[in-house]
């Protein structure tokens, strides 16, 4: 039975890579009508995918997501919201740091900039505003806060430093936070909003638990916006 499971996942994360491989080859040979260099190499490339891909979530699904919740759900014995905010800061700062799509857009960014934008100063950046996020989202649980209110006020305060950002970081702003959401910070960050929503009295966890991934997101964004800012001046 087990064996089934394993097999069943398996094949969930081979039907997750497989069709976006093979739409990518046959644009190669019958759009562009050009070779794949090394198909060694390739199918070497595409089972390492495959079962990286696969290893990677099973992995943070056993032991990170049950550990996030667990934290969640306890983090209140604190007994300070603010030093709360700073643990959630400090996860979500953290969890960024080894986001692998976060790492692929700096390289990406730091190549097509000439190293004018370093890659770990874009990565920091990002975390800390993916923390500041985190904490922010924490906070706005803790106190029954609606999110209409802080997301109103985040993306104002996002529209003002467009204004004062140069153009580039703009665009790897809105990369940029898209790029946190990936299999680490996702469930992670979740785990605890909702783990901590739900062990507070008068606070409904399906209004209250969710949408701090979005918060993230936002603090992800103003953090790049705000870096773009210090280049210029």
């Amino acid at each position: 039975m087990r064996a089934l499971t394993i097999l069943k996942d398996l094949w969930e994360t081979i039907g997750s890579v497989l069709p976006l491989a093979i739409i990518l080859v046959l644009f190669q040979l019958i759009i562009l009508k050009k070779p794949i260099k090394n198909i060694k190499e390739f199918i070497l490339g595409i089972l390492l995918c495959i079962f990286g891909l696969h290893f990677f979530l099973k992995g943070v699904f056993l032991s990170l997501h049950p550990l996030a919740n667990s934290v969640g759900e306890s983090i209140v014995v604190l007994n300070n919201k603010w030093l709360i905010v700073v643990a959630a800061f400090a996860i979500g700062y953290l969890g960024t740091l080894v986001e692998p799509a976060l790492k692929a857009l700096a390289l990406e960014v730091e190549e097509v900039s000439v190293g004018a934008i370093p890659r770990k100063t874009l990565i920091h950046a990002v975390a800390i505003g993916f923390g500041s996020g985190m904490g922010i989202g924490v906070y706005k649980i803790l106190n029954n806060i609606p999110f209409s209110k802080i997301a109103t006020f985040l993306l104002l305060l996002i529209v003002i430093l467009i204004l004062f950002t140069p153009e580039e970081f703009v665009s790897i702003a809105m990369d940029s936070a898209s790029a946190t959401t990936g299999p680490v910070n996702i469930p992670i960050n979740m785990a605890i909003a909702i783990g901590l929503a739900k062990v507070l009295e008068n606070v409904d966890p399906l209004t209250y638990g969710f949408g701090i991934i979005g918060l993230t997101s936002i603090g992800a964004v103003i953090s790049v916006l705000a870096l773009g800012i210090l280049t210029k001046i």
